[in-house]
C-alpha cells in the first residue's frame, strides 16, 4: 500500500512539473501580477468590454450584448517576454483568449470547444499560424499557460503544447489582455515577464 501511494505521489509531482515546465523561457521570469480575486481588480488592470467581476476567488466574465463585442480585460504593462498562467472554465458558448498589443493587436492564443490555436494580427482578420484540435469541455476547469519571446508565441492547454513563430509577434508590446465569449470564469491568474524596452 505504501508503495502504491509513493508511486501515486511521484506521478502527481511529475504531472505538476510537466505543467509548470517552460515553453520558451529557459528560466523563470520576474512576477508581475497575481490577483487574489478576493477584491475588485485595480490598475494596471482595466475593463474594456463586458463585465469582469470577482466572485468566490474567481473572475466571472459576462458578455454584454449591447456592446456588440466580446468581453476584454487589459493588463496595461508592456512585456517583451511573458508567461501568463491561469485556469478557466466555460459556463457558456464562445472562446477564451490571451493576447498582446502594441498600438494595435499583435498576437493571441485562442481556445474554443474544438481546440487551441495561435494567431498573429498583422492582417485582418487575424491570421491563424498554428492550431491543434482538442475537445475542451464546458463546466470543467482547464489549465492554460501562454508565453511569448521575440517573434515566438507558445501555449500549453491541459498538457497539450503548441508553438508558433512570425515576424509580427516581435512587435514591442504595450499590454496583455484576456478576452472571452459568454459566461467564462478565470482563477489562479499569474503574470510574469520582462518589461518592454522604452522607445529611445
Amino acid at each position: 500500500m505504501k508503495t502504491f501511494f509513493a508511486l501515486f505521489a511521484l506521478i502527481a509531482v511529475s504531472a505538476a512539473a510537466q505543467t509548470d515546465k517552460p515553453l520558451l523561457h529557459e528560466q523563470a521570469l520576474p512576477p508581475v501580477a497575481a490577483p487574489s480575486f478576493k477584491e475588485p481588480l485595480a490598475a494596471p488592470f482595466n475593463t474594456v468590454k463586458g463585465r469582469w467581476t470577482v466572485e468566490d476567488g474567481a473572475l466571472k466574465v459576462t458578455n454584454l450584448p449591447e456592446e456588440k463585442h466580446i468581453p476584454v480585460l487589459h493588463h496595461n504593462v508592456g512585456l517583451a517576454a511573458a508567461v501568463i498562467e491561469c485556469e478557466f472554465r466555460f459556463d457558456g458558448p464562445g472562446p477564451f483568449l490571451i493576447g498582446c498589443d502594441a498600438a494595435k493587436h499583435v498576437g493571441r492564443v485562442v481556445v474554443n470547444a474544438a481546440g487551441l490555436s495561435i494567431a498573429e494580427d498583422s492582417v485582418q482578420p487575424s491570421h491563424t499560424i498554428a492550431k491543434v484540435p482538442l475537445t475542451v469541455k464546458p463546466d470543467e476547469w482547464h489549465q492554460l499557460r501562454v508565453e511569448w519571446k521575440g517573434d515566438q508565441m507558445a501555449a500549453r492547454l491541459d498538457g497539450k503544447e503548441l508553438r508558433a513563430q512570425h515576424a509580427h509577434l516581435a512587435t514591442p508590446k504595450a499590454r496583455s489582455w484576456l478576452a472571452a465569449g459568454q459566461n467564462v470564469k478565470v482563477r489562479n491568474l499569474r503574470i510574469s515577464g520582462e518589461a518592454t524596452a522604452p522607445k529611445p
